[in-house]
């Protein structure tokens, strides 16, 4: 158990002040994105297995919320978004029981790979709110952007979506990432739309990587995007552009090159992000450039602002964006 399994608090988009609980060590995952900031998936896998004891991860969550408490820091929910696909931790279920008693909302950020399975739809059906990738429904499209695990079959991964989203009781929202010249044909937007429109998710994102990928991939442009955006509303109610930058609010609760590793090593800042990071620790810069020096820390470039990132087995430095 390291000091990195908990993170935070940190600005989400669409969940407010998140505490993030890593729950799956990098970079184990069913789907090798293309647009993954980690790079390509250094272990496949699609069987769950135990990670870390749930007692552990429901110590050190606890911690954080009191230290982030001490601070007045708000945390409005407690997210599984791992280094890898967090379904994959056979603990799941019993770990969302366990951190709900804390009276923090449970989110689960997931690829939704592994739904076809009747024991992940029920880990998944006991968290507050889910959020599935749905980048494609066509087999193609699918495999050159989401790079699925040799055994994942496209339709039977739907099918356990639509059943999951039947039964589930929470929040239900969907993500969609475009990547230009990749799944942004206009064509299969609109297939996926129409499959949103049977699913119904409270929520349905239009999303472009706004954090830098670890390959050469760019964001779908405006115009597309724009047009995602309104084929969604015509079959779907709630529909959000999720490509806008977070904000700068991260916090921290402890030693600081321990907090700046450990929210690093799943979300990239940005470097006003950071600089604010630092001020609000009452710590200067140095303690960046220590870390990047000692490499623990890498320093990018990506659409014309400076990330820094925790530097991660598989991460490739030589396919950064220049």
């Amino acid at each position: 158990m390291t000091g990195s399994i908990v993170y935070g608090p940190v600005p989400s988009r669409r969940l407010g002040r998140s505490l993030g609980i890593n729950n799956v060590p990098p970079k184990i995952c069913s789907y090798s994105c293309v647009y993954c900031q980690l790079g390509r998936t250094t272990r496949m896998e699609v069987e769950p297995v135990s990670f870390y004891e749930t007692a552990e991860i429901a110590e050190e969550v606890r911690t954080k919320l009191e230290q982030a408490r001490d601070k007045g820091e708000p945390v409005d929910y407690l997210t599984f978004a791992p280094d890898g696909e967090p379904t994959l931790d056979a603990d799941l279920g019993r770990e969302i029981e366990v951190l709900k008693t804390l009276g923090v909302r449970v989110a689960v950020i997931t690829n939704g790979s592994l739904l076809w399975r009747e024991d992940m739809k029920q880990n998944l059906r006991k968290a507050d709110w889910v959020s599935l990738k749905l980048d494609a429904v066509s087999e193609g499209i699918w495999h050159k952007t989401n790079r699925p695990y040799k055994l994942l079959k496209l339709e039977t991964i739907l099918h356990g979506m639509l059943e999951f989203a039947q039964a589930f009781r929470g929040e239900l929202a969907t993500e969609t990432m475009l990547v230009k010249g990749v799944n942004d044909d206009l064509d299969e937007v609109k297939r996926i739309a129409e499959f949103l429109a049977v699913l119904k998710p409270t929520k349905a994102y239009v999303a472009v990587p706004t954090r830098p990928p670890a390959e050469r991939v760019m964001p779908a442009s405006e115009q597309t995007i724009n047009a995602a955006y309104q084929v969604f509303r015509e079959k779907l109610g709630g529909v959000e552009y999720l490509i806008g930058y977070e904000g700068n609010a991260f916090a921290c609760t402890g030693n600081v090159q321990e907090d700046l590793l450990s929210i690093t090593a799943v979300h990239p800042m940005r470097e006003e992000a950071l600089a604010e990071f630092l001020k609000n620790a009452d710590t200067g810069w140095e303690t960046v450039r220590e870390l990047v020096e000692n490499r623990s820390l890498v320093e990018l470039e990506y659409q014309g602002n400076k990330f820094y990132m925790r530097k991660l087995p598989g991460y490739q430095a030589s396919l950064l964006h220049p």
